[in-house]
């Protein structure tokens, strides 16, 4: 598997409190089909497009690493260096809402601009 492309919107998901139920909504109105991921004393969910191999997004319950992650659909975005990407967004009037931290060997913080949008900046092996 390549590097995720820096620049490139390389993943998005899902955190609310209940993901088993909204996993089961996404199944019916999209047609997605849920994978668990284990996380410990849960599961998360990546859900595949039906017959794929490749996951499409991630349904996932606002716990551990997610507890601070906004309930709605994130889009993470690859960039060179979480904490480079962290201070320019702060210098350009947008403000870092959680993180930078670490996720496994990678690095990812959630930031907001100035419009109000909210995005994840993820970095491979931060």
């Amino acid at each position: 598997m390549s590097a995720p492309e820096i620049g490139r919107i390389t993943w998005q998901d899902l955190t609310i409190e209940n993901a088993d139920e909204i996993r089961d909504f996404y199944s019916g109105v999209i047609g997605w089909e849920p994978r668990p991921e284990d996380m410990g004393d849960y599961s998360d969910y990546n859900m595949f497009p039906p017959g794929a191999s490749k996951s499409a997004a991630g349904v996932c319950h606002a716990r551990g690493i997610n507890a601070e992650f906004p309930p709605q659909w994130l889009v993470y975005i690859t960039v060179e260096s979480v904490e480079k990407s962290a201070a320019k967004c702060i210098e350009l009037g947008g403000k870092v809402l959680i993180g930078p931290k670490p996720l496994g060997k990678d690095t990812l913080c959630v930031i907001q601009d100035p419009a109000g949008a909210v995005c994840a900046l993820y970095q491979v092996g931060g």
